[in-house]
Order: structure tokens, then sequence, then C-alpha cells
């Protein structure tokens, strides 16, 4: 394929993946989040997590480990769905609005609201 390629020469499943696999790393740092508030040994884990490779990340606290977490799916789900998906002509504007409801999703599981409704108090 000719790096010029027009868009109907070249199949959308790259991108789709791309988007995805965007949207699911989203999904995934607010679901560690969530998850976080809601169990303190959950939150050691996510300190541990990224003590094991991230320098400073004692400063950050478990932080590191919930963007660990975040670009462990992002990266495997991108390779996943790429494999998946990039021979294949998939439809980019519903693709698209999908990860924008998991991005969405995990916008909602933030909000101060929604998030004490997993926090045992």
């Amino acid at each position: 394929m000719s790096p010029l390629a027009t868009r109907s020469e070249r199949p959308s499943g790259a991108a789709v993946a791309a988007t995805l696999a965007a949207g699911l790393g989203v999904l995934a740092l607010a679901m560690a989040q969530v998850m976080s508030a809601a169990s303190k040994s959950f939150t050691t884990a996510m300190q541990s997590l990224g003590n094991l490779w991230m320098p400073g990340a004692a400063g950050i606290g478990p932080y590191s480990g919930k963007e660990t977490v975040a670009l462990v799916v992002w990266l495997a789900s991108w390779a996943l769905l790429h494999r998946l998906f990039h021979t294949q002509e998939l439809s980019i504007s519903r693709f698209g609005t999908f990860a924008l409801i998991l991005v969405g999703i995990a916008t909602t599981l933030l909000w101060p609201p929604v998030t004490e409704l997993f926090v045992h108090h």
C-alpha cells in the first residue's frame, strides 16, 4: 500500500481499534479510581504496582498504580483490537460514538455523587 493511499484504499479498522482502546483506557483509569476510593487494600495495591516500575511513584501515591492500570489496558486493548480489526472496513462514527460513551461512563464514575455510592462509610 502506498504511503499516499486514499481513504478508500485504507481500511478503517486500525483507526477504530485506536479509538476504542483510548476509551477503554480512560474507563480503566476511572474504575481504578473508584475501586481505590472504595477499598484501602486496593489503594495499597495501586501504590505497590506503581512502585514496581515508576521512578518517584512514592511521591504521587496510588495514582502511579492507577495510571499503570490505565496504560496496560490501553496498550493491551489497542494491540488486540488492532489485530482483530486492522484489515476491516468499520463504521468510524458508530465505534467513535461507542468510545465517547465509554468516556462518558468514566466521567460519570468520577463525579463525586456517583463515586460516593461505592465508598463504604
